[in-house]
């Protein structure tokens, strides 16, 4: 039976993320996760791609509240308020959405040593809509880790929101085209998910120090997907619904 392993998420995109028991999916992805994203001074979205120190932050929002908690073992918290609304380059389209307002942006710039901000989205970040839940295998992450040559992969570094367990390496790749019952949660799955820079990056220390692309490139650079060098999947929500560690999930024809 193919069962849910493992939910990962975090409140600001590019942040490290956490692991959860449960999260509830609406059409925008799980609630809270990547609620927040950082744009630098010229109002273009910036990550751990950039700036791989992202991923020593920890940050968590509780609807109202947001956290960030540095590696020094500086905290920072408030309430949430927003200023001027601002229109961010994200990555090849541009998202509209509200400055937040508060002491994150700062301690967030000298941590990264350079100028940056935050920002809440309207709306579902990366993909849209369209890509509001990704996926990946856990026999797809044994796979790559034979294919590198080290002992395990650390799921965290693909940044994907559901584990699953109980298929065969890649297999879902196959799902694309396809829907499934994910808990009490239908998704249809849009494409593949082509990987970059992010992954070859240490996820606690955001340090790059396995080489991905390359060993993506050479075990699956011809694969027929959707996008270059994949490795998961994602997907829109149909129907929302509430997804836990342990759920079944069931594949069902196309709606």
């Amino acid at each position: 039976m193919i069962r849910v392993c493992g939910l990962s998420v975090t409140a600001v995109k590019g942040t490290r993320l956490r692991a959860v028991d449960s999260v509830e999916l609406d059409a925008a992805g799980a609630v809270g996760n990547r609620e927040f994203f950082v744009i630098d001074a010229v109002d273009r979205m910036v990550n751990a791609k950039q700036l791989g120190e992202l991923q020593t932050v920890v940050a968590t929002y509780d609807g109202s509240g947001l956290t960030l908690e540095f590696p020094d073992g500086e905290v920072v918290s408030a309430h949430v308020a927003y200023d001027d609304a601002v229109e961010a380059r994200f990555l090849s389209r541009v998202v509209s959405g509200r400055l937040v307002r508060g002491p994150w942006a700062q301690a967030l710039s000298e941590h990264v040593g350079q100028p940056v901000r935050l920002a809440q989205a309207d709306g579902s970040v990366d993909r849209g809509e369209r890509g509001a839940v990704s996926l990946i295998s856990r026999a797809s992450l044994e796979r790559l880790a034979s294919a590198a040559g080290v002992e395990e992969v650390d799921p965290r570094r693909f940044r994907m929101l559901v584990e699953i367990d109980g298929v065969s390496a890649h297999e879902e790749d196959q799902w694309v085209g396809s829907c499934a019952l994910i808990g009490s949660a239908l998704v249809r799955w849009g494409g593949h998910v082509g990987r970059c820079l992010i992954t070859s990056r240490d996820p606690e220390s955001g340090v790059i120090d396995l080489p991905t692309l390359d060993v993506l490139r050479d075990y699956r650079g011809s694969a027929p997907t959707t996008e270059a060098l994949p490795f998961g999947i994602y997907g829109e929500v149909l129907e929302p619904g509430r997804v836990r560690v342990g759920d079944a999930v069931e594949l069902v024809s196309a709606t």
